[in-house]
């Protein structure tokens, strides 16, 4: 067991006294010395899996064996040509595919602190996580260095590797294809989750080596119960917890294949499911609502299970999947902060309409303002607690997040009489549409960037197809005209800078927001305009 050289994650933890109670760890049984790399692709290959294909992309396959050489050598490059020391943070860029995979595992053998993004992530956004995270390594495709090289000035960022166009895999090619994975702690951390508040702000999700096993022993194995004949495919990215539990952690724990598309829309999920007989899918509402309108007779034959996340799953979805497939979907809810999902349907536990209950490990209750339990039936606060929790990087939101040692996700639930649980809506701003978390006040930092915008505000309205949509009510100044035009010039100006999933799809220009007396926007106001 050897303590990080490096103590940055360690030293910005929040204080004991700001912890969430994690229950059921010592059920779970794990050493004090623990990588996470061990289990789920060193012990793989040594178990006799190392022939075995773990990930297929449309440009080929792999198996475990040549994972874990890739991942070794990777590893060997960050800590023999670039002085990556353990604790270290390293910054990842990629689509979903295989290299993707290969840097994580090659980080985290090495003793090094993922921090993975999202490929559509703009400069301005990257530099943010980069100097949250004091990240001086980055591994990024070479598809997307433009965005990452516009982040670097006034950065600590010093080390940039591209994959996909030879560089990093030529450092590779003189690398030995074995190394001595770090002997790092259960609860060292070994990712940092980006993820966006109310306040558009990121938040850094610290989470340990014991977490990645964590949701794999709780959620996957309980819940999904997968076998190694599975192969996995979806529509997360590998940034987003969600993707990385999904497409990589849980399939790798059951020694399962995994299928990774670097597109991924609802249209290519689909063809990929049929062209790969997958047998376990993970997406959203969205992209089950668009498949839905899609399937033949003999629809989809290979699928087990599907899991939808993201956003709450309409009982007209669920029941119209059932009807063509004669597959009931998983709905469940997770967030970053808890790094999967904790609140699931199950197979043999599973009510049309409701979220689930709490997955094996967690428990879940619907509290009011003053962490009082309410009666079944009840709106109000959901509140959480299992063996993972929130550990916000020097954050002062972490209190927020946290009260009394339950996790507060931002949702508003009620629980029947048999302990199954209900969305409600959000509680804050968040906006999520088609399984993207969007805070509203980044949309509207954004807008106001623009010349012609005097004020905004900006709310998430219902859609059937995406669950929200992104709406900007928008105060021109004097000398600028409304028009379908400047809508579109807005729009554009938004998606070049931030991410352009984020970019308000629906725009209306008023002349007036309304306000409080001391000037704040009441955001409620619109909500109930338009919900009326």
């Amino acid at each position: 067991m050897t303590a990080y050289q490096d103590s940055f994650a360690k030293d910005r933890l929040p204080p004991p006294g700001q912890w969430p109670e994690l229950i059921h760890l010592e059920e779970l049984g794990y050493p004090e010395t623990l990588n996470c790399a061990g289990p789920l692709l060193d012990d793989a290959v040594s178990e006799g899996h190392g022939g075995r294909t773990v990930i297929t992309t449309p440009e080929g396959s792999w198996t475990y064996a040549e994972l874990q050489a890739d991942a070794n050598r990777i590893a060997r490059v960050l800590t023999e040509d670039l002085g990556l020391i353990s604790g270290n943070r390293v910054l990842l860029r990629g689509p979903n595919n295989y290299m993707m995979v290969a840097c994580w595992f090659g980080v985290v053998k090495a003793g090094g602190i993922a921090v993975a993004t999202m490929p559509l992530l703009r400069a301005p956004e990257l530099k943010t996580i980069l100097n949250k995270a004091e990240i001086r390594f980055a591994l990024c495709d070479h598809r997307l260095l433009d965005e990452l090289n516009q982040a670097r000035p006034d950065s600590m960022l010093e080390h940039v590797l591209a994959f996909g166009n030879s560089d990093l895999e030529g450092q590779m090619v003189s690398k030995p294809a074995a190394f001595p994975t770090f002997p790092a702690r259960q609860n060292d951390v070994c990712l940092i989750a980006f993820t966006s508040g109310t306040t558009g702000l990121p938040k850094a999700a610290a989470h340990f080596h014991r977490d990645m096993l964590t949701i794999c022993k709780t959620y996957s194995a309980e819940c999904l119960q997968p076998v190694s004949e599975d192969r996995f495919i979806g529509s997360p990215p590998l940034a987003f917890t969600f993707g990385l539990g999904g497409l990589v952690l849980f399939p790798m724990h059951a020694r399962a294949s995994t299928i990774l598309l670097e597109q991924a829309g609802p249209d290519q999920l689909l063809e990929a499911i049929r062209r790969y007989e997958a047998t376990a899918v993970f997406t959203s509402p969205t992209a089950y609502r668009f498949m839905l309108n899609h399937l033949d007779q003999s629809p989809l034959p290979s699928l087990r299970f599907g899991v939808s996340a993201g956003e709450t799953l309409p009982q007209p979805t669920f029941d119209a999947w059932k009807e063509k497939t004669g597959m009931e979907l998983l709905d469940g809810i997770g967030s970053t902060e808890m790094l999967h999902i904790f609140i699931s349907s199950r197979p043999d536990r599973l009510r049309p309409g409701a979220t689930g209950t709490p997955v094996p490990g967690y428990e879940a209750q619907v509290v009011d303002e003053e962490m009082n339990p309410v009666p079944p039936g009840t709106t109000g606060i959901l509140a959480v607690r299992g063996p993972t929790g929130c550990t916000y990087l020097d954050d002062e939101r972490q209190q927020k997040y946290v009260r009394e040692g339950w996790n507060l996700t931002g949702d508003a639930y009620q629980v029947d009489e048999e302990g199954f649980f209900w969305f409600q809506a959000r509680t804050d701003d968040m906006i999520i549409s088609s399984g993207y978390n969007i805070a509203g006040p980044e949309v509207e930092a954004a807008l106001m960037a623009h010349p012609s915008v005097a004020e905004c505000a900006v709310i998430g309205v219902a859609d059937e197809q995406r669950g929200q949509l992104v709406k900007a009510f928008v105060v021109l100044r004097e000398e600028q005209e409304a028009s379908a035009e400047k809508g579109s010039e807005l729009q554009e100006f938004v998606k070049n800078t931030i991410a352009p999933y984020k970019y308000p799809r629906r725009i209306e220009f008023v002349s007036t927001l309304p306000k409080t007396e001391t000037g704040k926007v009441q955001r409620f106001r619109l909500r109930q305009q338009e919900s009326g």
